[in-house]
Formats: structure tokens, C-alpha cells, sequence
């Protein structure tokens, strides 16, 4: 979240009522879609997509580390971040863990019905399959975007506690 001119920090509290809940209204529905028609499939795309977001998060973090490492330890031709790259790669991965997060929950309560129900058939197994490496690869993203925004964290950012002294 942007609050003024700084980025406030993601919570893991947050994520984990995102996924919470909405890992509780996709068991529930899937259990009346399954009742009244049919559940629909889990596709094999959600976990390869929730991947490469993943990979591209990690990827961001570890070359902006490099670069701000560089940058510190005063490397001859070594390449500044601008504050805003920083920032706007902050804000893409907090956006990216809160998606993962309610797509995670998604899949992750559907899974749980799957397992809870009779799983007949190989589609239904699949199905199941898909759901639980959604849900590790959505653990991937929230993990890669803290990496990205501890790594693009200002020096005085650990002092922004409750109970720390506000600049006079």
C-alpha cells in the first residue's frame, strides 16, 4: 500500500485472511457446484502462471540486490536504482501476494473439497493435483515478494514500528 510518499509493507496477517478466506467460500461453493451441476476444472495453466510470476518476482529481487550492492560498495561502472524502479517492483509484488493469495485460497479450498469428496476417475485426481501445486506456487509468489520488498527496503524502514520515534 502507498500511504503519502512512502510504501507501507505487506503483511503476512493480510495474506493469510485473503487465503483464509477465500479457501472457505471455494470449499463451500465447489461442494453446491458439485451438488447442482458440475465443478469445473482446475486448469493446468494456474499453477504454470502463479510460476512464472513467482520466478519473475525472484528474478526482480535477486538483480535488484546486485545492483544496490554494487551500488554501495562504490563498484566502478556499477549501475544506480532509481527509487521509483524500487518502488513500482514493490508495488508489483504486493499486488502479485495479494492475487496469489485469493487464487491460492481459490484453489486450495476447491482442492480440500476434492480431497474431502470421493475423487473417482483420473480427471477428478488431476484436478486435485493442479489445486495443491496452485496453492505451493502461490506460497512462491507471496515468499518471492517479500524477498523483492525486503530487498528494496530504505534503511530507516526498521524503525517504522509501533513505539518508534517520529522525526521531529
Amino acid at each position: 500500500m502507498i500511504v503519502g510518499d512512502r510504501v507501507r509493507q505487506l503483511r503476512i496477517r493480510i495474506l493469510a485472511g485473503v487465503f483464509g478466506g477465500a479457501a472457505v467460500l471455494a470449499w463451500a461453493l465447489a461442494g453446491l457446484l458439485d451438488r447442482y451441476g458440475g465443478l469445473p476444472r482446475v486448469p493446468v495453466a494456474a499453477p504454470v502462471v502463479l510460476a512464472v510470476i513467482a520466478t519473475v518476482l525472484l528474478a526482480s529481487a535477486l538483480g535488484l540486490r546486485a545492483r544496490l550492492k554494487a551500488q554501495r560498495e562504490r563498484r566502478p561502472g556499477a549501475k544506480g536504482v532509481d527509487p521509483m524502479v524500487a518502488a513500482r517492483a514493490v508495488v508489483f509484488g504486493q499486488a502479485s501476494a495479494l492475487v496469489a493469495a485469493l487464487v491460492a485460497g481459490l484453489y486450495g479450498g476447491t482442492g480440500v473439497f476434492l480431497l474431502l469428496s470421493d475423487i473417482e476417475g483420473p480427471a477428478r485426481r488431476a484436478d486435485a493435483l493442479h489445486a495443491g501445486l496452485s496453492v505451493a506456487a502461490g506460497i512462491a509468489v507471496v515468499a518471492a515478494a517479500f524477498l523483492l520488498q525486503r530487498v528494496c527496503r530504505l534503511p530507516d524502514d526498521d524503525n517504522d514500528g509501533p513505539g518508534a520515534p517520529t522525526p521531529a
